[in-house]
Parts: structure tokens; sequence; C-alpha cells
């Protein structure tokens, strides 16, 4: 069995993930040798609201994977209904700007209730996938909460006291409008892989950072102690995929995020931050899309073998064929 193990945030590695799955089925049915996908996820977005335990990023992987996502939305369950929001709202309760469905609501209670039991959120996580049967191993980054805040450059309103908001707020409520001074990992101190995500790095063929937001996706992930170096370490070449097309985020605002950290919103920017394999950093392969191509040489002097590939996730098809193009270049470099 070959092992295929993604590092992802929410959307964007969901949709990525299902392109790769969409691209194996077919190989995992005619040959012999077939291919399990590990999914290493960012769980910085994670917050207690309304009491429960909220896992943003662990959920759209989950209900994309397992067909229950909106997908009008790209979040949340499909046929949604908000009638205990609405209800808790009533009652001046809540985040009006944060709104939970009542079938999501459900997952919440579950998780909340077995973490308080002393479940892991691995072994809840486990247990919510054996309902929605997702095809990866769907793994946190970590057992220990790590929550994403931010440092706002200035004040978002008359009401804010300068200290850091959780980063969904500063995500959904204020839409990444207002400047962020830092990106602050709560908890990060205390954080560090799990026994089941080292073994899915150790025994992995190919290692992929998906087009997920680079700050506080994939960046979050890399912030856990001991991931970096596991990640150098690794046998299995590491390829990723460019969140950036001609300059502008794919979806998102990963821009904002890159400019808190001092990162141009370019496709070779991105890829030299995450730094070449065999200087330091993390990568050996890179793809970029085609209108990037110009790139490709700048990259491969800096150590990182690139190619410029379509890279715009529009359906499932166009997903599948970036994932094939991963495997051919993680194939190439190995």
């Amino acid at each position: 069995m070959r092992s295929i193990t993604v590092l992802a945030g929410g959307v964007g590695g969901a949709k990525f993930t299902q392109g790769l799955l969409s691209h194996l089925a077919p190989l995992n049915t005619s040959r012999e040798t077939t291919r399990r996908v590990s999914v290493i996820a960012n769980t910085g977005d994670d917050m207690w609201l309304n009491g429960l335990r909220v896992c943003p990023d662990l959920d759209t992987l989950m209900y994309t994977l397992g067909g229950g996502i909106s997908t009008e939305q790209g979040w949340g369950r499909a046929n949604e209904s908000r009638r205990t929001s609405a209800e808790i709202a009533a009652y001046g309760r809540g985040w009006d700007w944060f709104t939970l469905g009542d079938l999501d609501l459900g997952t919440h209670i579950v998780r909340t209730d077995m973490l308080r039991e002393g479940y892991t959120l691995t072994e809840v996580t486990e247990l919510l996938c054996r309902r929605w049967q997702p095809g990866v191993a769907l793994l946190p980054m970590s057992d220990e909460p790590i929550e994403t805040h931010v440092r706002l450059a200035e004040p978002a309103d008359e009401h804010d006291t300068g200290e850091l908001i959780h980063f969904e707020e500063w995500w959904v409520r204020y839409r990444a409008g207002v400047p962020a001074q830092e990106f602050v990992q709560v908890g990060q101190e205390m954080a560090q892989p799990t026994a089941q995500v080292l073994e899915a790095i150790n025994t992995a063929d190919v290692i992929v950072l998906p087009p997920s937001n680079p700050v506080v996706s994939i960046g979050t992930i890399l912030g856990v102690h001991g991931m970096r170096e596991a990640l150098r370490q690794a046998k299995a070449p590491i390829i990723g995929l460019s969140p950036m097309i001609g300059g502008t985020a794919v979806r998102g605002m990963a821009d904002q995020c890159l400019e808190s950290i001092g990162v141009d919103s370019t496709a070779s920017a991105v890829a030299l931050h995450y730094g070449a394999r065999a200087d330091g950093g993390l990568l050996d392969g890179w793809l970029v899309d085609t209108v990037d191509a110009q790139a490709v040489p700048e990259l491969r002097s800096a150590g990182i073998q690139a190619q410029a590939v379509p890279l715009w996730m529009t359906d499932v098809d166009s997903t599948a064929a970036m994932a094939q193009a991963t495997l051919e270049l993680a194939d190439a470099v190995r």
C-alpha cells in the first residue's frame, strides 16, 4: 500500500483532497497497490462557542469528503436550518456573525460531550468519521488545543480594546478588512503532533501541501512543535501547490495574511517562504499555475523543482488533474 499525506486547511484543502480521491479511485480498483490518504488538519480555527467545541476545518473536511457539505457555501451542512441559533440570539447570547446550523450543532454536541468524558480530539474525530466515511484518515494536527488569535494593527471598531481577537472574528466578522499586526497561536507551547500524525508523515510516499492558506492553515500546522522537523526528516518528497494565481489568492483572504508577515502575494514568494528542503526548508517540488510560469526558473535555481500546470479548482475533474500532476512531480523528484 502506498500512502499519501496531505496537510490541509478547510475549504481549499477539502477541495484538493476530493480531487485527489477522484484521481486515485480508478487506480485503487485496477491495481493491487492501493493508495491510503491521510489528512493532517489545521485545528487553529477551533474555538468554544455557546459552550461547544467547534472545529471548522476538521468539519469542512469531514463534511466535504463525506458528501454532507453545503456546496453553495463550501462549509457547513447541506439542507441546514438555524432555529437554535436564532433562539440563542433571542436571549442575547452567541455571535450574530457566526451562527451554527441545527444539524451542525449535533456534531459539536457529540464532540464536546466526548472531550469532556476524556477522549482525545483524534479519538473523537475518528468516531465522527465512522458516520461520514470520508475515505481518508482525518487527523487533527495535535490533541492539545491551539487557537489562532489576531493582534490588530488598529482598532476594529469603537469596542476594540487592542487585545487579541479570535481568528474567526477577524476572518468572518471583519472579513480580514482590519490590518493584522501578528497572528498568535494560543496554546502552541503545550502542543505537539500526535503519534498518528507522526506515523502519517514517517510512512508517507508523498507529502502534499495543497493550496490552503500558507499562514493560518498550513502555517499553523507547521507551527506545532516538532512538525517541521518531522517533515524535514521524512523520506517522502514534499510537493506544494501554489494558493496564489497571478498575484491573487485562489480563494479567501490569504493575501492579507501574507502581507501581515511580510510575504508578497505571488506563487514564487510563497514557495520561497516555505523554502527548499535542500536548504533547510520544506519543499522538494512546487506547482504554479500556467499564468505564473515565469516563476519556474527562479524556483528551480533556489532548489525547488517547479512546474507550471492549470491550478484553478473549478470542478472535481480539474482538481483531479492537479492531483495527478502533484504525484507525477513527486515521482520526478523522488
